[in-house]
């Protein structure tokens, strides 16, 4: 009965990645611009500032760059203000666009006080099932998030964050976008080789509920650390936001010609 359950939950998503998964290549049309967190769910919390209010500012600043370079590409946001919204209606909304890509956008931290000086950088990650211990943790945070939302058992089908056992369905999703989110997420974080935090924590992959619910290639992006005194100052600055939403960007137009198969030109 328990595996009859599992194979039920798994119909939803799989049903969505197949409505687009034969039709003719079509680049990249639609983007959905997705601020993590938001509201009462302020995410990680730094010693100056919320994540929520990061995810945003850099989120608002990429579409912004993406509506000016690229004219033909519609740009949509699952939240363009200080709002929560459930997880699932996230990815709702991405599917019910259409859209061809979508951008999670984080910033990370870490509870170990040990540890806060020395963990820093960036990372972007895939859905798939976690390879570490260290990716478990992210998920876990990430998907706490639902625990903000009203009947979120209900609504997740008694998905319980905090269990590792509940990623076991994870394992048994085929997702038809794997090797295009993997290619948008090796060019996010090769650009921000040359953003302000230039420290490469890699492409990862983990059970992250936002990602899995999309029927589309879909990132999820930690910016750096909050938990990092001086990451954290960088995160903030409204400059270093700027470089980092220019580096989403060009990860963003060499994924378009990626999918399209030439040089996309920018609008100048």
């Amino acid at each position: 009965m328990k595996l009859l359950k599992i194979l039920l939950i798994l119909t939803i998503p799989v049903s969505l990645y197949s409505q687009n998964g034969n039709e003719e290549n079509r680049g990249v049309r639609t983007v959905v611009i997705d601020p993590g967190h938001g509201g009462k769910d302020p995410g990680a919390v730094g010693s100056k500032v919320y994540e929520k209010k990061i995810n945003l500012a850099v989120s608002l600043r990429l579409g912004q760059l993406i509506e000016e370079w690229f004219p033909d590409v519609k740009v949509l946001y699952t939240r363009t203000e200080d709002v929560l919204v459930n997880l699932k209606d996230r990815s709702n909304f991405a599917n019910v666009n259409n859209a061809d890509l979508f951008i999670s956008i984080h910033a990370n931290s870490i509870d170990n006080e040990k540890n806060r000086n020395t963990v820093s950088g960036s990372e972007t990650y895939i859905m798939g099932i976690h390879k570490s211990e260290d990716n478990l943790k992210v998920a876990m945070f990430e998907n706490s998030s639902i625990k903000y939302e009203e009947d979120y058992e209900s609504r997740y089908d008694r998905f319980d964050p905090e269990s590792p056992e509940s990623y076991i369905i994870f394992s048994l999703i085929q997702h038809e976008y794997m090797e295009q989110s993997l290619k948008m997420a090796e060019f996010i974080q090769e650009e921000f080789q040359n953003g302000p935090v230039t420290r490469d924590r890699g492409v990862k992959q983990d059970g992250f509920l936002v990602l899995w619910r999309t029927a589309a290639p879909s990132v999820l992006i930690e910016l750096g650390y909050l938990s990092h005194p001086e990451e954290e100052l960088v995160l903030m600055d409204e400059d270093n936001q700027q470089k980092m939403a220019e580096c989403i960007l060009k990860a963003f137009k060499r994924y378009k010609e990626y999918t399209e198969g030439y040089a996309v030109e920018e609008n100048e």
